[in-house]
């Protein structure tokens, strides 16, 4: 099935067509630049430059980096308030001319990761975790997602751990790798005193560079880079929509 998917960020909104049986995108992906908070307008704008940049008119995946339920947003972090409490599957349909499916944007890499990249074939506990603005997280149990599982707003020093370790933090910091995987590591503590995974996958756009940090990562559990990188987004999201149309 062929399905655009897209991957709403703190820094920018990606898509591409993929081909939601092998996981591989059809086209380079297309990335429209915003900020965090991100207007409504401005938001809308780019997920609608993303589907006539593909001359798209079939369905679409939406990964947000929110609680989503039922198309709906529930709290949302750095993305910004004013899209809290709006119906997003009406938004991003009226956006893109096409019929849209919504869902949380580290749970849409974490389908990505299960079906096609390090989580293939776990039938354990695994939890996966996004670093980039801010922090995403996505929890399975043989297989089945636990939805909306926000362990980036777990509270540290009065403030969501995401503020301390995520990817954005190194930069804004000026952390040394060496500095920010400390980091990283005391989230780590955090995530596997409260849910002792199996398997730790971690992504987002540093993984990437995985070899200048994960030496100095430390975890009672199996840890893994992410395979699919910045495209889990893209992918799991178009997954999401095929999986939506398969139970209609």
């Amino acid at each position: 099935m062929k399905i655009l998917g897209i991957d709403i960020g703190g820094s920018a909104i990606k898509g591409a067509p993929v081909d939601t049986k092998t996981g591989r995108l059809l086209a380079e992906r297309h990335r429209v630049p915003v900020e965090s908070p991100c207007e409504l307008k401005r938001g809308l704008a780019a997920v609608r430059e993303i589907a006539r940049h593909f001359d798209w008119d079939g369905p679409v995946g939406v990964g947000f980096p929110g609680i989503v339920q039922d198309g709906w947003i529930g709290p949302v972090g750095n993305l910004g308030d004013v899209w809290e409490g709006r119906n997003g599957a009406a938004l991003f349909r009226r956006a893109t001319g096409c019929p849209v499916t919504v869902i949380n944007d580290a749970d849409a890499a974490g389908l990505a990761e299960m079906r096609f990249g390090a989580g293939r074939g776990r039938a354990d506990s695994v939890l996966m975790l996004t670093f980039g603005t801010g922090i995403g997280s996505a929890l399975f149990y043989r297989g089945v997602l636990f939805p909306n599982a926000e362990l980036g707003s777990l509270p540290w020093r009065g403030k969501p751990m995401e503020r301390f370790a995520a990817a954005a933090v190194r930069k804004r910091a000026r952390l040394t790798w060496p500095q920010w995987a400390r980091r990283v590591n005391v989230y780590l503590g955090v995530v596997e005193r409260l849910l002792s995974p199996d398997l730790i996958i971690l992504g987002g756009g540093v993984s990437k560079k995985s070899a200048k940090w994960f030496k100095f990562l430390r975890a009672k559990g199996e840890l893994v880079p992410a395979r699919m990188h910045n495209e889990a987004g893209i992918v799991g999201a178009a997954l999401a929509a095929s999986l939506a149309a398969r139970a209609k």
